[in-house]
């Protein structure tokens, strides 16, 4: 009996010592100073600073437009706030993916963020009732006006080319993605004939040029004919 009492005494002392042993430290893998080997919390977490966007992370402008950005807020884990550092690295005059830096600094380390800004070519860019026209193409085989119309089509991959020939005006109907430019192949019927033609082309990063070069097909009697030219229109 004596015996058995020991025993169950031992291994209670073993039990008890084994408990009180527990490794201390932070648990949470979110402090700096997580310890993977702690068993218990001691409450000795240390944190960075925690930042937080004002506004989308992601953000598309139109080129040449201004962009102020909506700026970052960081607190401390008891809610204290802490001075945030922007670096605007944003050229709004050029397409591009641009990004603002943020960062903030406590006695613990330093945490960064940043937002994106897409500098994109918008159809307010190049809709405009004015454009002037430079181009290689013949003045009868395919007669394009001097004064050109550029406007928005139903949707805003659609570009419609207004007043597009002298004299008899039409549409030359197309669509933009990013810079490429394409019109489909179409038809505008210039009384005598029907002049058939399609284009590719592109326009430039702040969306006041277009350069397109088309193939046509000009069925018109005498002065008609086929062949490629090169057309250059300049927002005025």
């Amino acid at each position: 009996m004596k015996q058995t009492m020991l025993i169950l005494m031992v291994g209670l002392g073993v039990m008890t010592f084994t408990t009180s042993c527990k490794k201390k430290g932070c648990t949470d893998n979110g402090a700096v100073n997580f310890n993977s080997k702690a068993k218990k919390d001691d409450g000795s977490c240390l944190y960075k600073p925690t930042i937080k966007l004002n506004g989308a992370a992601s953000v598309t402008i139109n080129v040449g437009t201004s962009y102020t950005d909506a700026g970052a807020t960081a607190t401390n884990k008891d809610g204290s706030s802490v001075a945030v550092t922007t670096d605007n690295q944003v050229d709004s005059a050029a397409v591009g993916t641009y990004y603002v830096n943020y960062s903030a600094t406590n006695a613990n380390g330093t945490t960064t963020a940043k937002r994106t800004v897409n500098v994109v070519i918008g159809a307010e860019n190049w809709t405009g009732p004015t454009w002037g026209l430079t181009s290689t193409c013949s003045g009868t085989q395919f007669p394009l006006s001097g004064s050109p119309a550029i406007t928005a089509g139903a949707t805003a991959a659609d570009i419609n080319i207004d007043n597009f020939f002298n004299l008899v005006g039409g549409t030359a109907t197309g669509t933009i993605n990013g810079a490429a430019v394409t019109i489909p192949q179409q038809t505008i019927n210039i009384q005598l004939g029907d002049i058939n033609f399609s284009g590719t082309g592109t326009m430039n990063s702040s969306g006041t040029q277009i350069q397109i070069t088309y193939t046509y097909d000009n069925t018109t009697p005498i002065i008609g004919g086929s062949g490629t030219c090169i057309a250059i229109y300049d927002k005025q």
